[in-house]
């Protein structure tokens, strides 16, 4: 596993499931006509979303060395997909930030802050398309493929919709968003993940260099996607629990179910970057 790419499995699956679990309760918040306390409890809420953005951006910085070189990758914004993909990151964290901090003080208009909602939400959008960029290139055959940009996306689905639901539960907001919507949309992703992950193994095979060949980079990567798949199918069995049991859902095991995502989604970000391998020699 390339464990010397920890910083950036942090940042990319932290950053991809914040970018999610905003998008599902900002639109449960223009759309879900939530009461005025549960709107106030969500909004507040957020502020966790804003912590696991704050974590991926803090160990992004270690991935350079130095956290003063992160400033470095403004330079080329416009040329370079890594620094699109920082600004774009930053644009997202402060436009989400100022419409938390400005929701919780109560300070302009709600048209204002809804603005700033909407806006992140674009931005969030834009910064999962530079993410998708940086990584689409062409001498790392292993990654050029449709599969980094799916794998992107269903991160942003899969883990945004359970901290999503967990945000919504925690506000007390318990509607069929919560108790369907949102678990089928997290099954779905789980789904799509699993079938996608098993294509991509067969796959493996028809990638390879001058000297190595893409399926002899880790050759345990059979066990550790069979982990990455229980751990998703944990999760899933703790989150629709309550709507089997027919029982009022509970906090702490979708608290569960989001460790059991974050434990998949290392794993799965893990295996990507350890099959780093460029064409030729």
């Amino acid at each position: 596993m390339a464990w010397h790419e920890f910083p950036l499995v942090i940042f990319t699956v932290f950053a991809q499931t914040a970018v999610g679990a905003f998008l599902l309760v900002s639109l449960t918040l223009l759309f879900g006509r939530p009461t005025k306390p549960q709107q106030s409890s969500m909004v507040k809420s957020l502020f966790f979303v804003w912590v696991l953005m704050g974590i991926g951006f803090a160990a992004s910085t270690f991935h350079l060395g130095s956290p003063l070189r992160a400033f470095n990758a403004f330079n080329r914004v416009g040329h370079s997909w890594l620094s699109n993909e920082i600004l774009t990151g930053s644009l997202f964290f402060a436009l989400g930030g100022f419409f938390w901090l400005m929701s919780v003080l109560n300070l302009a208009s709600a048209t204002l802050r809804k603005g700033l909602m909407v806006a992140a939400m674009v931005m969030g959008v834009v910064f999962m398309y530079a993410m998708s960029r940086l990584y689409m290139i062409e001498t790392v055959p292993t990654w050029d493929t449709a599969y980094t940009p799916l794998s992107f996306v269903l991160t942003a689905v899969i883990g945004g919709s359970l901290v999503a639901c967990a945000l919504l539960t925690g506000a007390g907001y318990r509607t069929q968003v919560v108790e369907k919507q949102l678990p089928v949309l997290g099954t779905v992703g789980v789904v799509v993940s699993i079938l996608a992950s098993f294509i991509q193994l067969h796959e493996l095979a028809n990638i390879h260099s001058a000297i190595v060949s893409a399926q002899d980079l880790l050759p345990n990567i059979g066990v550790l996607k069979g982990v990455q798949w229980l751990l998703l199918v944990v999760a899933l069995v703790l989150w629709w629990w309550p709507t089997w049991r027919r029982s009022q859902r509970a906090l702490l095991p979708l608290l569960a179910g989001v460790v059991c995502v974050f434990l998949a989604e290392f794993l799965g970000r893990g295996i990507f970057y350890s099959l780093h391998m460029t064409v030729g020699l």
